[in-house]
């Protein structure tokens, strides 16, 4: 056997060489996160490998390994069974697992007997994590980055999804962390990345940009919801011009309710988000604004949300934190509809 061992970094510049991507840890250890595109062989699922760490250290290392060695037969087996008979010849799989390789390896061993020309990643996840990290910084310094700023339900992210859809490059990063980034941002039944597997993401759009065209991306701050935007591309993001989407506070009113439309349907949801600002606009007005909701009269919630706690906080953060805010172009699509937006991001391309 002469299996292909490849370096992370070298497996970052080629991943798109294989044909399939095998990650080998457990279906716990992939869920955190992966490489691009992945797919997940256990060669141990979560059950299996938590019995094997508990034989390890309550009998011996010796008794752990025949028992892992069983059950690791059996599950590749039943991957072979299941992903491999289909497959060519000329087939090029990337198989990686944790760090030390016994777990990829095994699987490895069995494909390259088969006939394929099998490649393993050189210190495993953990490895390729490391030069990823490393990665970002080099694929940010490039980026010809367009900052789009405007007040909360002025249509950033509308406008966004505009530019994409007309062929800009943009890079969503409320998309990629599944919120949007406020405290009203969180999305029903809908979790988070964790934060591995969100610098991942990043990375993986990051790679995708080519740095002779610009890269729109919103005004985000540090974090995200829960997750943190890697900190040498919120330093490129605060040093690059800015646009700066205008709408009337009615159209911004009518974006928000249209696009937080979850709120209006689970009003006790809306109330229960409301109770987190209680701190910051004290308990009186926050029961104002719940006996509202609650009557169904939303719009003068959305509209004092606006005025008394987003739109102040928003400003002060962008002179603060954004250095050409205030040399920004103002942009104002006709209305908030998406069609606006994209006959705006038109004009932007």
């Amino acid at each position: 056997m002469s299996l292909n061992v490849m370096q992370a970094t070298e497996v970052l510049a080629r991943l798109h060489e294989f044909d399939t991507v095998i990650d080998a840890r457990s279906e716990g250890e992939f869920d955190e996160d992966h490489l691009p595109l992945a797919v997940n062989w256990p060669t141990l699922n979560n059950a299996e490998r938590k019995e094997i760490g508990t034989l390890y250290k309550q009998v011996n290392p010796f008794e752990a390994r025949k028992r892992g060695a069983a059950i690791a037969a059996r599950n590749i087996a039943m991957h072979i069974e299941r992903e491999v008979l289909d497959k060519p010849k000329d087939w090029k799989p990337l198989a990686y697992c944790w760090r030390g390789g016994k777990r990829s390896g095994s699987l490895s061993l069995i494909l390259d007997q088969i006939g394929f020309r099998v490649t393993l990643v050189e210190g495993g996840y953990k490895a390729f994590r490391a030069a990823m990290l490393l990665d970002t910084a080099a694929r940010v310094a490039p980026l010809d980055l367009r900052v789009v700023c405007g007040t909360t339900g002025s249509g950033k992210t509308r406008l966004l999804h505009a530019l994409d859809s007309v062929g800009a490059q943009v890079l969503d990063l409320e998309a990629l962390a599944n919120h949007r980034s406020s405290v009203l941002g969180a999305i029903p039944g809908l979790a988070q990345p964790t934060q591995k597997r969100f610098d991942m993401l990043v990375w993986n759009a990051l790679r995708q940009f080519d740095p002779a065209r610009p890269v729109f991306v919103e005004s985000e701050s540090k974090k995200v919801g829960n997750v943190f935007v890697p900190a040498v591309l919120v330093e490129q993001m605060r040093t690059s011009p800015c646009l700066n989407v205008e709408l009337p506070m009615d159209a911004r009113v009518a974006l928000l309710l249209e696009d937080y439309a979850f709120l209006t349907r689970d009003t006790t949801y809306f109330c229960d988000r409301l109770d987190v600002l209680a701190t910051f606009r004290g308990r009186a007005l926050v029961a104002e604004w719940k006996a509202l909701v609650l009557a169904g009269d939303l719009q003068p919630v959305v509209r004092d949300l606006l005025a008394q706690h987003y739109d102040p906080g928003y400003l002060q953060s962008m002179v603060r934190n954004f250095s050409q805010y205030a040399q920004a172009i103002t942009i104002s699509p006709a209305d908030h509809s998406m069609q606006a937006m994209v006959a705006l991001a038109k004009t932007l391309v």
